[in-house]
């Protein structure tokens, strides 16, 4: 097939999204497509609306990637793509919509309010709020925006004000939530729409306080355990609840849930990853090699599943 890759482009995630595309590439490559490779930017919107392919790759991560927006544009000129079309991809990239959504329908959340800081002038009354309704610690972040960038675990009240600023440098609006301490657990899901399946879970042992960015994306930032070394009751409950928030927010073809289990052993669904990292070293890949699956074959299972479905998404 002819398939386009769009990576790069111009959020916060930029640098991890360049390393997800060359490995896409790189993978399509190997499995004899032929492959255009865009670094995206809204400024080049011409290099999309000119393609000509079969079908188009998103290696994209955060905002105009990851939040239904590069999604809606290929819909209106008529281009299949891999993965989550534009309402999964919003409703996954606004972490306080998501968490409704999960907890009207059984799944356990943190406590949180959201909080409007478009206008500096309020971030007193703000904080103040904050502090009344929340003990802490708690955490304050952007409610749209990957990577836990813009996140801080508050700890003092001193800290609440800096972190309103920061998670105000990112979004318009704030999610503040009861910090869960505990397992953070990851589960992919993988599959044709209502024939979903998830693969091993993973815990993820970071080395600072939380999964940050350098945790994350960093050389030993963090440790990976596959399969996750938990009960056989809580690995079937997480990939359960994979893959009925992967459901209910409408994703197609992939995508990556984070959980904590917290002190009482529940598991407290953080957000659900439309596009996740795919670098040869991410957390997806680590699982479906786990089954037997390599990286080459795990990107060429996404583009048969896409090819399956290219009927417009919504």
């Amino acid at each position: 097939m002819k398939i386009a890759v769009l990576y790069g482009g111009t959020s916060g995630e930029r640098e991890v999204s360049l390393s997800t595309g060359k490995g896409i590439i790189k993978a399509l490559i190997n499995k004899g497509h032929e492959v255009i490779e865009i670094d995206f930017s809204p400024e080049r919107i011409e290099e999309i609306l000119q393609l000509d392919v079969d079908l188009v790759f998103i290696g994209l991560h955060g905002r105009f990637g990851e939040d239904g927006k590069i999604q809606g544009l290929l819909d209106m000129i008529g281009l299949p793509y891999v993965g989550s079309g534009v309402l999964s991809s919003a409703l996954a990239m606004d972490k306080a919509k998501s968490k409704q959504i999960f907890s009207l329908n059984g799944l356990y959340t943190a406590k949180s309010e959201v909080y409007d800081v478009s206008v500096e002038e309020e971030f007193a009354s703000i904080e103040k709020e904050i502090n009344d309704k929340f003990s802490l610690p708690f955490v304050i972040k952007p409610n749209q925006e990957g990577s836990t960038l813009g996140l801080t675990i508050v700890k003092e009240e001193k800290q609440v004000m800096e972190a309103i600023q920061m998670a105000a440098q990112s979004d318009s609006m704030i999610l503040v939530e009861d910090y869960v301490k505990g397992r953070e657990m990851t589960v992919p899901v993988i599959g044709l729409k209502g024939k979903e399946h998830a693969l091993p879970v993973i815990e993820i042992i970071p080395k600072n306080d939380y999964y940050d960015f350098d945790s994350k994306y960093k050389p030993g930032g963090s440790e990976h355990i596959v399969p996750a070394k938990v009960e056989d009751s809580m690995t079937a409950q997480l990939q359960e609840d994979a893959v009925l928030a992967h459901q209910l927010l409408g994703c197609d073809v992939y995508s990556r849930v984070d959980f904590i289990i917290n002190e009482n052993n529940e598991p407290i669904i953080l957000e659900v990853n439309t596009l996740p990292g795919m670098t040869p070293t991410s957390l997806f890949p680590d699982s479906a090699q786990a089954v037997g699956m390599s990286y080459d074959d795990l990107i060429q299972k996404f583009v048969e599943l896409s090819g399956v479905n290219k009927k417009k998404k919504v």
